[in-house]
């Protein structure tokens, strides 16, 4: 008397809980769907803005204002894998061209105001 009901599991209804090919299907058609979003989303734009960032790089030349951690400057000598960069009247720093952070090509570009 103190078990009021025991429910067992019959072929049928393991059959019934069973995930059919349908689901399967369609779970894997939500999972790809999934990762093309997230690809398109996340993964495509910054592929996009390091392949810019790269061209930007390769494109520095002599007198370019450049920015390196927020210090602004000119480039007065440019080698393989440094850029020499005048902040001040006779202040010349090196700086590595991975770290530069923004290239400024013109004056616009450094006040931050829109191209029109």
């Amino acid at each position: 008397m103190f078990i009021s009901s025991a429910w067992a599991q019959t072929a049928e209804n393991v059959a019934a809980t069973a995930p059919n090919a349908a689901s399967l299907s369609s779970m894997a058609i939500q999972f790809v769907l999934i990762v093309l979003i997230c690809y398109f989303i996340l993964i495509r734009p910054q592929q996009k803005r390091y392949k810019k960032h790269e061209a930007e790089l390769n494109a520095i030349v002599k007198g370019v204002r450049v920015n390196v951690g927020g210090i602004v400057g000119k480039v007065v000598k440019v080698e393989p894998l440094e850029l020499t960069v005048e902040i001040a009247d006779g202040v010349e720093i090196k700086v590595l061209r991975p770290y530069v952070t923004q290239v400024l090509f013109n004056e616009d570009e450094l006040l931050g105001k829109d191209k029109k």
